[in-house]
């Protein structure tokens, strides 16, 4: 398993995955994103507050896209059975 140490959001990260180099830099990418558009308020918030925003919101999309994967299997299954 290769190991990676990147800079993400102003720290260094080292870690071990099968993930290839583009799907790490694209995660990378969506972070970074995600994180811009929650400063740029101007708001004088802790990092620790955007982070755990950050996290929460990364943590819904998952939920929501898995919620919507379950029901297009469900659908698929249905037109299957027929």
């Amino acid at each position: 398993m290769p190991r990676y140490t990147i800079p993400v959001l102003g720290l260094e990260i080292s870690f071990k995955t099968d993930a290839d180099k583009e799907r790490i830099e694209a995660a990378k990418d969506v972070l970074e994103e995600r994180f811009s558009e929650l400063t740029r308020g101007g708001k004088d918030v802790s990092r620790e507050k955007l982070l755990t925003c950050l996290a929460l919101s990364l943590a819904d999309d998952y939920l929501e896209h898995s919620r919507k994967l379950e029901t297009m299997e469900e659908k698929i299954n249905a037109l299957l059975e027929k």
